[in-house]
């Protein structure tokens, strides 16, 4: 299997479970969704939704046009969500038992920009930095 459809895969198999989790199970997110947020339960809700369409326009095989598209989404949508990562952070590491730790929660802050390039590769949005001749 060829690196990006296999990229592809994984990112639809990724963004397909959490897209369900949103939805079935969204106290979590909840739990860490910045103040600052309005109607946190649709936005949850509106999350899930959208890894779903990402994770379906990623793995559809008919429309290069809607595979960018996906692309393009799921990495605003990682961008997007970033602030609730940051907030899950900080709420985590000021428990009295330091909650996850830092070996948590650095790899997955580390892991955004990532994701974020992973999407736009995959959805054939870019080819840094392995450009086509």
């Amino acid at each position: 299997m060829r690196p990006r459809a296999l990229t592809r895969g994984s990112l639809a198999v990724f963004y397909g479970v959490a897209g369900v989790f949103h939805l079935a199970m969204p106290a979590p997110f909840l739990t860490i969704m910045p103040g600052f947020v309005p109607a946190p339960e649709l936005v949850v809700q509106l999350t899930g939704a959208a890894e779903l369409a990402g994770a379906a326009a990623l793995l559809q095989g008919w429309s290069p046009g809607l595979r960018r598209a996906g692309g393009w989404g799921l990495a605003a949508y990682a961008l997007c969500v970033w602030p609730a990562n940051i907030n899950h952070m900080i709420m985590d590491l000021a428990r009295a038992d330091g909650g996850l730790g830092l070996v948590y929660h650095i790899p997955r802050m580390l892991a955004q920009p990532v994701l974020i390039w992973a999407a736009m590769w995959a959805g054939g949005v870019t080819d840094w930095p392995w450009r086509r001749r």
